[in-house]
């Protein structure tokens, strides 16, 4: 028998009981719709983690403090200081030479008055009850895709300008405002110098003015305002212009407050952190808590492949009981063609085939199902997080690995399972299969 004719007999058993064979379809099909709905969001979850993580996310970042390392820094994620130690362009460079470093960003803090607005006289601000003390970081945003910020309204500030900030949760907690409601508004700030007159040590402050472009969430450093590096380089120079004010303004004496090392990715985040621990610094950096997140998602991606698993051999056993059914149906037509001529292994290969075409059918059903639920629920999770004022997920990407084993596996599961009903009917003798004729 050629497989012409093999296939020639699949294509009409099929077809002979149409509703039975839609039925066993069906089952193949859900079971697909299954592994591929699973697999689809699972994978694009876990992609879309390990690539948050991995480009400017908090999992490859470590922070670095001007100040030395405690003798346990090495065996734990927070930051554990013994003592000042000054961060220089020398340590910057030192460490961007590591092949284990994507970028080094320097962090510059000044502590500033922070006078909200209604703004009135210099001196009835400061005593108002919206002015308070606290911190400018200053960083080069012109590296904002790498460092650890969440723009949550508004934009960051251009790189380049000495007139615009953002401000964080913590200013909006003391001038009692809206994240809205900033937006667009000024805030004064006052950068303090003690210096020495004939009645003793005095204070001055140097006012600016600066728009509110943006509120963020920032792991860079603590402080209310954001701003471009140049503007703290600018208060760190008035500071530092006065003199030493003992414990009331003590100047400072490293040239960078802290930095920001980003790892290349989440493998060398455990080569690239002991390098800052080795120069001595203090640092922190979630290196346990990424490989929590790692083997957590790994061990999702093995549950849900098993309840797909499952809902697979299911349907697999459907298609047996199908074949097993054929088999009983067909035992005249089997004796018939052996009595003509008809080998054990045409046999086998005509329900073999038939098992094949009901894999593959229904698994190519199942996969479009599968990917178009796993579409919907991406619409579903996403607009869920508008509604959160959170931000997307990017769900639509399409696995064609994931596509292709589903269908594959599918129909190699039909076959599988039609093995043992087809070869019971290859082994049926002719004798037994006619009789009664």
């Amino acid at each position: 028998m050629k497989w012409s004719d093999s296939l020639a007999l699949a294509s009409r058993s099929v077809r002979r009981r149409p509703g039975r064979a839609l039925l066993t379809i069906l089952a193949v099909a859900l079971g697909t719709t299954l592994l591929v709905a699973l697999g689809s969001v699972a994978s694009t979850a876990g992609s879309r983690i390990i690539s948050k993580l991995s480009n400017g996310g908090p999992g490859t970042v470590i922070r670095v403090a001007a100040s030395q390392a405690d003798s346990d820094q090495v065996y734990t994620d927070e930051l554990r200081a013994s003592g000042p130690k000054p961060i220089t362009d020398g340590t910057v460079a030192r460490l961007r030479h590591s092949p284990h470093i994507a970028t080094v960003i320097p962090v510059m803090a000044a502590q500033v008055l922070v006078v909200p607005p209604p703004f009135g006289s210099k001196a009835a601000s400061i005593k108002g009850p919206l002015a308070f003390g606290n911190t400018m970081v200053g960083v080069d945003l012109r590296q904002a895709n790498n460092l650890p910020i969440t723009v949550l309204a508004g934009r960051l500030p251009r790189p380049e300008s000495l007139t615009e900030v953002a401000v964080t949760e913590s200013y909006l907690d003391h001038a009692a405002g809206s994240v809205a409601g900033v937006i667009g508004t000024e805030v004064e700030l006052a950068e303090p110098q003690a210096f020495q007159s004939q009645t003793g040590l005095q204070f001055r402050g140097r006012w600016v003015r600066a728009r509110i472009v943006g509120v963020v969430s920032q792991q860079v450093g603590s402080g209310a305002v954001l701003a471009p590096i140049a503007q703290t380089q600018l208060a760190r120079a008035w500071e530092l212009a006065g003199v030493d004010g003992g414990d009331v303004l003590p100047l400072p004496t490293s040239p960078y407050s802290g930095a920001v090392v980003l790892a290349s990715s989440l493998n060398d985040l455990h080569a690239a952190r002991p390098i800052v621990t080795g120069l001595g610094y203090a640092n922190t950096a979630p290196e346990n808590l990424v490989t929590s997140v790692l083997r957590y998602l790994r061990v999702v991606d093995i549950v849900l492949a098993g309840i797909g698993t499952i809902a697979l051999s299911i349907a697999g056993m459907g298609v047996a009981n199908a074949l097993l059914a054929a088999v009983r149906e067909r035992r005249r037509e089997i004796g018939v063609l052996k009595a003509i001529g008809a080998r054990d292994r045409d046999i086998l290969r005509w329900f073999l085939l038939e098992a094949f075409a009901v894999g593959s059918v229904g698994g190519i059903l199942g996969t479009i199902a599968g990917l178009l639920i796993a579409l919907w629920v991406g619409v579903s999770v996403n607009d869920y997080l508008s509604q959160q004022g959170l931000q997307s997920i990017q769900f639509g990407d399409v696995s064609w690995p994931l596509i292709i084993a589903a269908i594959a596996g599918t129909s190699v599961l039909a076959v599988a399972a039609g093995v043992v009903p087809a070869m019971r009917a290859a082994r049926l003798a002719p004798r037994e299969a006619v009789a009664g004729l």
